[in-house]
């Protein structure tokens, strides 16, 4: 949550000068992280298992979770021109995750 505010006064404060500013907020993404940190395989594919069937209601349809390049691609448009008009934007690539307790 602190991020996301800083995210939203900063694009304010920095507007005048053109720069915009928006942050991107991942739910679960394939990639070595958890394992790097200590998480051993069988408890990595139980907590990916998880993500997809519970956490990620997306994920339950697609089969998987988030992937690294699916993060990049909002990122390269976040930075393109067709984004010039975007700015104090927290935006979620997480599968509906935030949204569970919506519910």
């Amino acid at each position: 949550a602190a991020v996301d505010q800083l995210t939203r006064c900063a694009s304010v404060d920095l507007a005048p000068k053109g720069i915009r500013v928006n942050a991107v907020n991942p739910g679960v993404v394939i990639t070595d992280l958890q394992k790097r940190g200590g998480m051993s395989d069988e408890a990595y594919e139980k907590f990916i298992d998880r993500s997809i069937k519970v956490t990620h209601p997306l994920a339950a349809s697609l089969g998987r979770c988030c992937t690294p390049e699916e993060v990049g691609e909002l990122c390269c448009f976040l930075v393109s021109a067709k984004a010039s008009f975007i700015t104090g934007e927290c935006i979620a690539i997480d599968g509906s995750r935030q949204n569970l307790g919506a519910r």
